[in-house]
Parts: structure tokens; sequence; C-alpha cells
């Protein structure tokens, strides 16, 4: 992966960023790129031209992206046997145009899933033998049509619960365990040649962290390919604490696979369910209490926000040897899903562009410890 960061790097340079966020004349990209791949999660509006602010960021800053949307089965396949590329088609046009490596998400996942895909016309769940087919109709017709385009899938994506049990989806209903296993074969089969990864949050709790380093050695025993396991990043002020994170990171490469850093967002927003890791379903009413900062952020706060994600940022770098890639979920605040989540209609400052497009402080300490990370 490196090589091939390398190999796009005169693109990248080609673009500036903004003074506020250089050091020694280097971006978040320049100053990471022997390191690991920094990434961003792009939504239609900002491949298609419509958020040039979120845009410009995104060329100027990062070296690799993932489809916040639009690669989801929902919207590749929404009737069986239609597909829609023209969103996806544009996004990998857009990365290729700007040098990115391409990260496609997620082809097997319990959300954002057409209500076709696992039962029949009359509502009830179709035999393992059809799902078994229509996962890899699905996955086939997806991965060939990007073949030799983007570099790796997330493949399965939150088939694990908190406490380490399978989570009881339909997939798990109609085939067991087994779904994820004819995933990943019917991911290789489809590109032979492309990465493929598995991808979860709350990866910082033992329970998950003993389940997925099972299902990591379970898919090897089996002979089949998994390059890296996704942490996904939706962290809190106060949890995880960065040695639990750390904790899991070691342990996923001790099972010999590389760890990527996915979705990293760090909100400051109280939660109403400590419970609710990041479970997309997972909705509350609002009341303004949720909702603290509506008009901005105390320099405390701020000042605390960005001392938080620089360790995490050091964490990454002490560990480079064993991440290949670290990616936001968003690009400035206001793109940010924890607007939204669980809460609806909140302002939150969860990302490292603020609502303007400006680095904040914590991008000019990120790129110090890039260049010296002894200081």
């Amino acid at each position: 992966m490196k090589s091939y960061f390398y190999s796009v790097m005169t693109a990248l340079l080609l673009t500036g960023c903004e003074p506020s966020a250089r050091l020694d004349g280097l971006c978040l990209k320049d100053a990471l790129g022997d390191r690991f791949l920094i990434g961003t999660a792009l939504s239609v509006n900002q491949f298609t031209g419509v958020d040039t602010l979120s845009e410009r960021v995104a060329r100027e800053h990062f070296s690799a992206i993932v489809p916040e949307n639009c690669m989801k089965s929902m919207y590749m396949q929404p009737r069986e046997g239609e597909f829609f590329f023209d969103d996806a088609d544009r996004f990998v046009a857009w990365g290729e145009a700007n040098g990115m490596w391409i990260t496609g998400h997620c082809l097997v996942w319990h959300s954002q899933a057409p209500q076709w895909l696992c039962v029949d016309d009359e509502g009830n769940n179709v035999s393992p033998e059809v799902l078994a087919a229509r996962l890899k109709n699905h996955i086939t017709a997806v991965m060939t049509r990007y073949r030799g385009r983007i570099g790796g899938w997330d493949v399965v994506n939150e088939a694990i619960l908190d406490d380490g049990s399978w989570r009881k989806s339909k997939f798990y209903e109609i085939l067991g365990e087994e779904f994820v296993p004819l995933a990943f074969q019917f991911a290789h089969e489809a590109d032979p040649d492309a990465e493929l990864y598995y991808n979860d949050y709350s990866m910082s709790l033992e329970g998950k962290r003993r389940a997925v380093v099972q299902l990591v050695k379970n898919l090897k025993e089996r002979g089949l390919r998994i390059d890296a396991v996704g942490m996904q990043g939706h962290v809190g002020m106060d949890l995880p604490t960065v040695g639990d994170f750390e904790k899991s990171v070691l342990v996923f490469a001790g099972t010999g696979v590389k760890v990527m850093i996915t979705e990293l967002d760090l909100t400051v927003l109280p939660s109403p369910d400590a419970d609710a890791g990041a479970a997309v379903e997972s909705r509350f009413d609002f009341v303004e209490e949720m909702n603290p900062y509506a008009g901005g952020l105390p320099d405390s706060v701020a000042e605390a926000w960005n001392s938080r994600m620089a360790d995490f940022f050091r964490l990454f770098i002490r560990h480079q040897d064993k991440i290949s890639r670290v990616t936001l979920w968003g690009v400035c605040d206001d793109d940010s899903w924890r607007n939204n989540w669980p809460v609806r209609g909140r302002t939150d400052y969860a990302l490292l562009f603020d609502r303007q497009g400006k680095a904040k402080p914590a991008v000019r300490e990120i790129i110090r410890m890039a260049i010296n990370p002894e200081k």
C-alpha cells in the first residue's frame, strides 16, 4: 500500500493547503505519507461538486477516500437485479482523478440493506441457499465492475455485538456464522487482487476484541483472505481510553493482519445512551441539554478536544508499522453524522476541519508529531 502512495505523491503535492494548516510547508497527507494513508469519507455532494468547500479540503489534505453511503447495498441494488452505479462510478472517478487510495464500503451490512435481500415476496425469510446466491450475485456484480480500480473493500460490517456475541441480523438468522466466510470467499473470487477487511465499532471492548480475533483466525484457518481489521474510531471525550484502544491495535495486529482506523470522529456531546456504541439505528428525541454547544465551543472544550485528538494520532504514529490507514468519517464539522446521531439536529465538532473548512489546531500538532514524533 505504501508503494502505491508514493506513486501518487507527486500528484498530491500539486495541491496546496491553507497556511494555518501547514507546518514546515507540509499538509496532513504530506507529513503522514510515509507512515500511513490519511483518509476521509465523502458524500455524494462532495465528489459531484455541490459541496465545493469540503471537496477542496479533501483534495488538499487527504490521500485516501471511502464512500459514506453510495456503495451500500440499498443504493447499489435497490431491487433485485437492478443496479444503480451512477454515484459509485463518479466517486471512483473522482478518487482516480485526484490520485487517491480508494476503499469500497460496504458489501454486507445488516443496516442500509435492501428489503428484498433476505425475504421472499411474502416477507418470509428466504432459504440459506437463496440468500447465499443473492449475496454472491451482489458482491460479484459490484466488485467486478470496479476490479483494478478499488484497492480494498469493507466486506462485512458490524457483525459482532459489544459483548462478543453475534448480531442477530437476517444474515445470521438465515445463514448463521457462515455468512461471513461466504462473503469473504465471494469477494476474493470477484477480485483476487483486492484487499479485504472486516470493519466494526466499539473495538476497544474486551468482548468484541476477543470475538473479532476469533473471526480473523477462523477465516485464516479456512484459507480465506483477510488483509485488515477496521477499527471504527467513533470516540468520545472520555471513552474509550487511549490505552484500551491501543490494546486492541496490538491484539488485532497479532493475528497477522494490518489494522486500519476507520470512521474516526471525536464527539464533544453528551450521549443519551452510554451503551449505544455506534449503532446507526439508535435514535432519541431532541432535548436542549443534549445540545450544549449550539452557539460554539468554549475555549476550554476546544482545547480538550484538540488534545485528545492529538493523543489518538500519537498512538497511531507510534504504531505505524501496524496501522496502514487512518480515515476520518467526514471532512468538515458540518458534514459529520454526529450532528444527527443519535439525536437529530445537534451541533457537534467531531472532525479535523471546522464548518468554514479551516484546520483545527490538532492538524498542526499531528503534522508536527509526524515530522518529529520524539518531541
